[in-house]
């Protein structure tokens, strides 16, 4: 296997991919899979893998458990992105994570997709949030094409790209607290409503 697509190893790692593949979608744990690789092949890029606030096991932690707020262990009584940063503690808490490292992970997994926020929360939420858009196809250029190429072909892409923004609205609308206005997850119901009034 090419060493770009070797995944992390160990307590830690086997139990965060574990709980992923078991309560979320194959296509989102998939999608949380090539964004910590983007995340990773990203900071290789710009040169950070050596940086001292650089963790692989942490990284993983983070984009891999990012969507944890869109799996069956979501109750829907906060939006996605605490939901999925709440779970993704508790799973840290239990293989003994520093309290300091549980908050670093809290805090990237709640804002990995808050624009304008998320670079400037350090790197570990930074290359997060990279890592997540990078596979939605933002920042592109940071990944070379045939790298993303071997990214896609191990872990392939549904054909319908709306399956995560599905995701977000059918948790959204759980309950009023799960789509606070101004958050994606609000921003996505009113574009759904806006698309079928249009088509009434």
């Amino acid at each position: 296997m090419n060493e770009v697509l070797v995944l992390p190893t160990g307590p830690l790692a086997d139990a965060s991919l574990a709980l992923v593949r078991s309560t979320e979608s194959r296509p989102i744990a998939d999608h949380s899979i090539r964004s910590f690789i983007f995340a990773r092949l990203l900071a290789e890029h710009e040169g950070a893998l050596n940086d001292a606030a650089y963790d692989e096991g942490l990284l993983f932690a983070a984009a891999v458990m990012h969507d944890l707020g869109l799996g069956e262990y979501a109750q829907g009584q906060a939006r996605f992105e605490v939901e999925g940063a709440d779970l993704a503690a508790e799973v840290l808490r239990a293989h003994g994570v520093p309290e300091a490292d549980v908050d670093r992970v809290w805090e990237a997994i709640a804002l990995h997709a808050s624009d304008g926020l998320a670079e400037r929360r350090g790197l570990l939420t930074y290359l997060t949030h990279k890592g997540v858009f990078i596979d939605a196809g933002r920042f592109t250029d940071a990944v070379a094409d045939e790298l993303s190429k071997e990214v896609h072909n191990a872990y392939p892409k549904p054909t319908d790209g709306r399956y995560i923004a599905d995701a977000i609205i059918a948790h959204g609308q759980r309950s009023p607290a799960a789509a606070p206005p101004g958050s994606l997850a609000a921003h996505l119901i009113l574009q759904q409503r806006q698309l079928e009034h249009r088509h009434r």
